[in-house]
């Protein structure tokens, strides 16, 4: 896809698609992220595009879908993790409190060993999938899986 062709397909679609997404979240902020993730999605997918099959209008709404869901699965995924790992924490209003539940938080990642701490880091921070971890670090699913979870249980023990 030529810069024109581009241009003239976000032009077209845009706007759209971004009432679209904020209809679909309730946050145009979110919808904003969404709507580049789809245009970021479309140019590396526009070899496998096929006017034959579908039109660019169909092709791009399917890609913010995919990219739709893809945030809602992962949302899923890091509310359930903070459930495991969640501690009945006082409501702070004093700020200084919020900076003890932090140290405290920290601290307990400093138990974490070194591949326990990039797992964590890769799949709630980076937002990566068990599979996507592992094909990353060249470790197996189940070892990354083991990690992430061996990693998710220490730190509960630790601030409960």
């Amino acid at each position: 896809m030529r810069k024109e062709a581009f241009e003239r397909l976000y032009a077209e679609h845009a706007g759209p698609l971004l009432g679209f997404l904020i209809y679909r979240t309730a946050d145009r902020a979110l919808a904003e992220d969404l709507l580049s993730d789809t245009f970021e999605r479309a140019i590396r997918a526009r070899m496998r595009f096929d006017r034959r099959k579908s039109s660019e209008k169909t092709w791009l709404y399917t890609i913010a879908l995919n990219a739709l869901r893809d945030h809602h699965r992962r949302s899923g995924a890091e509310a359930r993790a903070v459930e495991r790992v969640a501690v009945t924490v006082p409501e702070a209003n004093d700020p200084m409190e919020l900076v003890d539940q932090r140290d405290l938080v920290n601290k307990a990642l400093e138990t974490l060993s070194d591949e326990e701490r990039n797992a964590v880091a890769l799949r709630y921070g980076a937002g990566l999938t068990v599979p996507e971890i592992a094909k990353l670090t060249g470790m197996p699913t189940s070892t990354a899986r083991g990690r992430v979870y061996g990693a998710l249980r220490k730190l509960r023990d630790e601030l409960d």
